[in-house]
């Protein structure tokens, strides 16, 4: 989110062949307990396809046992109680595949940071942009630290849980602790601006 609000264009790539062990069907949260990985689960059924074809895994319990994470986390965050119900609409949305879950998650953390870029999809996928775009498709790896990326140094700010700040932390964590002052949070947090 950090690089995003660089941007007033955003194109959001659905045709890469799915990355297992990604950030694009996780995210970690601050508990009572430390810091600790939702996981959406996925279907078996996607070895080497698309993204945009991944599928979301109900048979599994997820939407409850994340939402009840989430709420016991957070619920006695200052601003919990202003983005808990649009949050919870989309957990338990139902859709289908990972990807349209992610776009919908990616609107409402945009909309919450108060930017409004154009967001498009991929009609094809492009192993090298044009040079308009910026390619942060590879930017994040979830086996890397967040230590290990020039686009962002972590601005501390007051967590429900524990004295001690834990960096790299979904959106959600910011959004509940911090509400309105998101936006300037991350803004602090950009270790360097992007030659667009």
């Amino acid at each position: 989110m950090v690089v995003l609000q660089q941007f007033d264009e955003i194109k959001w790539e659905q045709h890469e062949h799915y990355v297992k062990q990604s950030f694009r069907n996780r995210c970690y949260i601050k508990t009572a307990q430390g810091t600790e990985m939702l996981v959406v689960p996925l279907t078996n059924k996607h070895g080497k396809v698309s993204s945009k074809d991944v599928r979301i895994d109900y048979s599994i319990h997820w939407q409850n046992n994340h939402w009840r994470t989430i709420e016991s986390a957070y619920r006695k965050a200052p601003y919990f109680e202003f983005y808990a119900d649009d949050l919870k609409k989309i957990i338990y949305q139902n859709q289908d595949f990972l990807f349209d879950l992610n776009l919908e998650l990616l609107s409402f953390c945009l909309k919450c940071i108060r930017h409004k870029p154009v967001v498009a999809v991929s009609v094809a996928y492009e192993k090298s942009p044009d040079s308009t775009f910026y390619d942060l498709r590879s930017a994040i790896q979830a086996k890397k630290p967040y230590s290990d990326r020039s686009i962002y140094k972590p601005t501390s700010y007051q967590q429900v849980f524990g004295n001690q700040f834990a960096a790299n932390l979904s959106l959600i964590d910011l959004l509940f602790c911090e509400g309105p002052q998101t936006g300037s949070l991350l803004l602090a947090s950009r270790n360097k601006e992007l030659n667009k």
